[in-house]
């Protein structure tokens, strides 16, 4: 599975951190950017990874900012991603397990590499529980 990340300038030193540490971990990454520290616009880049994810480009989506609310909200303006903003394992875990999360969002401001990284663990090694959780994330997608 094809891993997209995308992030903001004030989190670029995270996002080349997480893609070396993916792909030695043997995941294929695909950097959506940017690729330097000047100021840049989150929603064009939580953009790029929604439409990642949307055109199958990559299975699942990291997104960074300062935060992670920004990008965590361009990222869900695609109705084909579910992202979730997550700031340790057991949200990462959760979002997987219970919402078929196939993005996530991270602040770089807030949490350091190694929460980070346990929570791409848990995102990329949980699956979803299915059952009762399916109704509702089909809710998700087609309202009443």
């Amino acid at each position: 599975m094809r891993i997209a990340i995308a992030s903001d300038h004030a989190a670029t030193d995270m996002k080349s951190a997480l893609i070396t540490w993916l792909r030695d971990n043997g995941h294929d990454v695909l950097d959506l950017g940017p690729q330097g520290s000047e100021s840049v616009d989150y929603p064009d880049y939580g953009y790029k990874l929604a439409d990642a994810i949307a055109s199958g480009k990559a299975g699942r989506g990291i997104a960074l900012c300062g935060s992670g609310i920004g990008i965590s909200i361009a990222v869900n303006r695609n109705p084909a991603c579910r992202c979730a903003l997550v700031s340790d394992s057991l949200s990462a875990r959760l979002c997987r397990e219970h919402n078929d999360a196939n993005a996530i969002a991270m602040g770089a401001r807030l949490i350091g590499i190694e929460t980070a990284k346990d929570c791409i663990n848990q995102f990329l090694n949980t699956e979803f529980a299915g059952d009762r959780h399916q109704r509702r994330v089909d809710k998700l997608s087609n309202p009443a």
